[in-house]
């Protein structure tokens, strides 16, 4: 059962932390555009606007220097986290494979648009929402829904309107 709560905690701080570094880092000192971190608002950001959710950087190789800065952001992450692995090993895999999965689906929603509105429609929302300060989650929505950072623009087949139209 430890084993179990150990790899919970791990996904549950993991999707935190990319909420948290999602809206405070990337977006808060990310505006800035002498910060390292513009990449994310000034190229990403301005990408995805202009080609409706896709960018093109991530179809480059060798890789943009956005997606470059972004590998070695979660990889400075897990080399910093790595001391966990003496106490909490189960925890610490938890974290390396919310890691991995973040890359892939942050790249296969920007690559694959059809598909980020199906499987990750609040980060799809992100990007092409009239606010792109909410939906901080990228591979999933748990702490948008929890804190209430959550905006839907897209309309579901059995949705009579979106939360865009109900304020």
């Amino acid at each position: 059962m430890w084993y179990v709560l150990t790899a919970v905690f791990g996904v549950l701080y993991a999707t935190l932390l990319e909420w948290l570094i999602h809206k405070y880092i990337l977006h808060g000192l990310g505006k800035n555009k002498e910060s390292f971190w513009a990449f994310h608002w000034h190229e990403h950001h301005k990408a995805c606007r202009k080609n409706e959710g896709s960018d093109p950087h991530y179809d480059q190789c060798p890789l943009h220097s956005s997606l470059k800065k972004e590998i070695i952001g979660i990889n400075l992450l897990i080399l910093v986290h790595s001391p966990l692995i003496l106490f909490f090993p189960i925890f610490y895999v938890a974290l390396v494979v919310c890691a991995i999965r973040y890359l892939w689906v942050h790249w296969k929603a920007h690559q694959d648009v059809e598909w980020a509105k199906k499987n990750v429609p609040w980060h799809y929302e992100h990007h092409m929402g009239t606010n792109q300060d909410a939906n901080w989650g990228v591979t999933n929505s748990f702490w948008d829904l929890l804190i209430g950072t959550r905006v839907k623009y897209l309309k579901k087949d059995n949705d009579d309107e979106t939360d865009e139209n109900n304020s």
